[in-house]
């Protein structure tokens, strides 16, 4: 048996367990847009396709000359794009190790800790009231970081949050840039939010020399199997990051790929549609099921939380249903007390409630 994942989409584990096929799993552990990858994208990789017997441009200038004005950016400057957001967070890590130390709000994403042990950051953690979550009827939720030990910290947010799904407003978040050295915000999730509700800080990168925002294109896009994001920050801040990386990190087919999918509208209004209506349908289904309760998600997934142990809920929906959800082991302070699901299309969620269903009332009976 393979080791247990940290991270979700592991179907080769999943299936192993299960005792099928990874092919025949039915994933809720990875929080992709599962309308994707749009047909933009697909036509862009399929025109790119010459262009793999050439190296790739290592300023990577159209994309960024792309990304800029999508976010009002006066420069392509201001852009770096990068192998993923978890490629970026490794030069963020690097940077904020310099730091006296780097606060952290937990639970958090793993890759966060990763790429601050890596340089032997020394860390904080701020810990989220995530049992208060349970009562919240809004994906509104309020934080506390503590008041940094020197002119000279640094610090790691995540909007919309994952795990828990919780959307923290940008004022909420403004007063920080003024106590810490280096800010980093991970707004990975907010385009699956409609333009007029996100609580974006790009606006605000121009004007704080200290902040950095990252941006994934593989969830909402459904593309994580190119490796595209971007950081967008001050640019003598990026041409630094750029001197350390590898050359050629972002491959020809993703920037095709990520030019293509900025533009079509089409798709961001279905995502966002879908999500509407799917989030609030499949919250309901799963608030009705005996022993679970979700809290409210600005997200595409929910945390809930558990009476049956979620590594044991886990195997228990593979063998039975082949269906896979991700265990919240690789969080401590959430354990086995909770899982998390991502969204799917209608008809999947109504399978998972149902497999959820079944096993949960096994268990009550039990």
């Amino acid at each position: 048996m393979t080791t247990r994942p940290i991270h979700g989409g592991n179907l080769n584990w999943a299936a192993q367990l299960a005792g099928c096929s990874p092919s025949v799993i039915l994933d809720f552990s990875a929080s992709i847009n599962p309308l994707g990858p749009p047909d933009s994208a697909i036509s862009a990789i399929q025109r790119g396709v010459s262009s793999l017997q050439h190296y790739p441009d290592p300023n990577y200038s159209q994309l960024r000359e792309r990304l800029a004005p999508w976010h009002q950016l006066s420069a392509s400057q201001w852009v770096l794009p990068g192998n993923g957001v978890a490629e970026l967070l490794s030069w963020a890590g690097r940077e904020l190790a310099q730091c006296d130390r780097v606060y952290l709000m937990t639970p958090a994403f793993r890759d966060y800790t990763r790429a601050l042990k890596a340089f032997g950051a020394k860390m904080s953690f701020c810990k989220l009231d995530v049992p208060q979550m349970l009562n919240q009827v809004e994906y509104r939720h309020d934080f506390v970081i503590d008041n940094p030990i020197s002119d000279n910290c640094g610090l790691i947010l995540n909007n919309p949050h994952n795990p828990t799904g919780q959307l923290f407003s940008r004022e909420k978040i403004l007063p920080y840039l003024d106590k810490f050295a280096l800010v980093v915000v991970d707004e990975a999730f907010m385009d699956f939010l409609p333009p007029e509700e996100q609580e974006s800080l790009v606006g605000d990168v121009e004007n704080y020399p200290n902040l950095v925002v990252l941006r994934s294109l593989t969830k909402f896009y459904a593309l994580p199997g190119l490796r595209i994001g971007y950081a967008i920050a001050n640019p003598q801040r990026l041409q630094q990051w750029q001197q350390w990386r590898d050359p050629w990190s972002v491959n020809c087919l993703a920037a095709e790929a990520a030019m293509a999918v900025l533009d079509d509208a089409k798709f961001q209004t279905q995502t966002r549609d879908w999500l509407q209506t799917a989030r609030s349908r499949f919250y309901q289904d799963l608030k009705q099921i005996p022993g679970l309760t979700p809290i409210p998600s600005a997200a595409n997934f929910f945390l809930v939380a558990t009476e049956m142990p979620g590594s044991q809920l886990q195997a228990e929906l593979l063998k039975q249903a082949q269906i896979l959800i991700r265990d919240c082991l690789s969080f401590p302070e959430l354990g086995e007390g909770y899982f998390r699901t991502a969204i799917r299309q209608p008809q999947d969620n109504e399978k998972l409630q149902q497999a959820l269903l079944k096993v949960m009332e096994k268990q009550q009976i039990g």
